[in-house]
């Protein structure tokens, strides 16, 4: 079975994708002691339930401070998602943010192992924005100075299945000039929503959906208008509603507050029109701001959030609840992550056998 070296983990998201695909993890780290301990557990699980070897290593802390890391030719794989917000166009964008630099310390652990191929994930702005121009080129010339010939695509997760259109750059490098590489092709035709994803989970409030954000929604006293309503500013803080009939929007690592995603809880029972889409009709026809949000608006719950990223409906979450949404906003899609892992291990030769019911064997 291929090996593989994880940074950056966080809870596993990209990790349970390669997993599936059949390659095995020997090492993983990751900075956040919450997020370690939901991998370990998750890892566990899959041990028990799944046979296989997934209680290796997994190191809290600074990767730049790990006294013991793995050796030369110990993984056929590097693979993880460093530091983004020093990137992300919703951050500040700040070139000198010191968490930038990750990005190449996980080349240092690359020309550490020397692995095959490696897989480095992180947001759409590194790969297309001009501001970083300079800094991706850096990055793929230090990975070609080191022996890997490099791919760069941004991929959209709502193309694998996923019920949320999360866009991320991926850095795909192979050792050597000989491996073809073509990045996965859209699995479905019809892009999966947030009420399909919603709808698998027990009602609000039920054991298996209960640990609800209770962050209060209000209506913004000067709202901010887009032409749809599922933009602008509409309610207090930044938790946007989502148009349950489509893909969500990129979730963000500050829920757990008002930033919160909305949803409406009527839409979801009954099919009904969203009650923020006739709101949003009258502002834009000059009407009075409300004076109250009905209660079948809501913000969505942490089981939510990770259905939305896919992770099992039972991911044993660990921390605190705004450590718990973090943990979910900052992941990598599991099934995003399965669909890169496939075509990387094609791209490799790499004979595997694929179990994509690792992703639900938590349940």
């Amino acid at each position: 079975m291929p090996k593989f070296v994880s940074l950056y983990s966080g809870a596993g998201g990209l990790d349970l994708g390669f997993i599936a695909a059949g390659f095995e993890p020997i090492f993983a780290n990751d900075i956040n002691a919450d997020a370690t301990a939901t991998y370990k557990a998750a890892m566990e699980i899959i041990s028990k339930r799944k046979g296989l070897s997934c209680t290796h290593e997994v190191v809290t802390g600074d990767i730049r401070q790990v006294e013991t890391l793995p050796a030369k030719g110990s993984a056929d794989l590097v693979i993880g998602g460093p530091p983004c917000q020093g990137f992300s166009v919703a951050g500040k964008m700040d070139p000198n943010d010191p968490r930038s630099r990750h990005v190449f310390d996980f080349l240092g652990m690359v020309e550490r192992v020397q692995p095959r191929a490696f897989v480095m994930e992180n947001v759409k702005a590194l790969a297309e924005n001009k501001r970083w121009a300079g800094t991706i080129a850096d990055i793929r010339k230090k990975a070609e100075e080191i022996g890997y010939k490099t791919n760069l695509k941004v991929l959209n997760s709502a193309d694998y299945g996923v019920p949320q259109a999360r866009e991320r750059m991926f850095l795909v490098g192979f050792k050597g000039e000989d491996v073809v590489y073509e990045y996965p092709e859209p699995s479905v035709s019809t892009p999966v929503t947030v009420a399909e994803a919603l709808h698998r989970l027990p009602p609000i409030g039920a054991p298996g959906n209960d640990e609800v954000c209770t962050a209060k929604i209000t209506p913004a006293k000067t709202p901010i208008l887009r032409q749809s309503p599922f933009a602008g500013m509409l309610f207090n803080g930044q938790g946007r509603p989502m148009d349950v009939n489509r893909p969500a929007p990129t979730l963000p690592a500050t829920m757990g507050g008002n930033r919160t995603p909305i949803v409406d809880q009527n839409t979801l029972e009954n099919s009904s029109e969203q009650w923020v889409v006739g709101y949003h009709a009258s502002l834009m026809a000059g009407g009075a701001v409300t004076a109250f949000v009905p209660s079948n608006l809501r913000r969505i719950s942490v089981q939510e959030a990770a259905a939305i990223q896919t992770f099992p409906s039972d991911m044993p979450w660990q921390g605190s609840q705004s450590s718990r949404y973090r943990q979910i906003g900052n992941a990598v899609p599991p099934k995003m992550a399965f669909a890169v892992a496939k075509s990387v291990a094609e791209a490799l030769g790499i004979e595997h056998k694929t179990d994509a019911s690792i992703l639900d064997c938590l349940q």
